[in-house]
């Protein structure tokens, strides 16, 4: 039996969305993802943050934007994943 072909729309990749917080490498953007967990012993919702370095071709993407990231192959030591769409632009100032 085959599978269906998948559209774009459902990748199959991991999506993580945050914020940008450097773009000073060129088509390089670090991106800062923050998420919730409940701790385990009291029981209080922390936060947990983790950057990731993702592929921004067109250099799109700037520093305090909203991103959506998407895993994809290894493309350097440290980046294996794409923006796959910016999803809310900083305010300028």
């Amino acid at each position: 039996m085959s599978q269906p072909a998948k559209s774009p729309a459902e990748s199959s990749q991991r999506q993580l969305t945050g914020r940008v917080v450097s773009d000073k490498m060129d088509k390089t953007v670090t991106v800062l993802v923050e998420r919730q967990v409940m701790h385990p012993v009291i029981g209080k919702v922390v936060k947990r943050t983790k950057k990731y370095h993702a592929h921004n071709e067109g250099n799109d993407a700037k520093v305090g934007d909203k991103v959506v990231i998407e895993e994809c192959r290894p493309l350097s030591k440290t980046k294996a994943w794409k923006v796959a769409r910016v999803a809310e632009r900083a305010r300028p100032e």
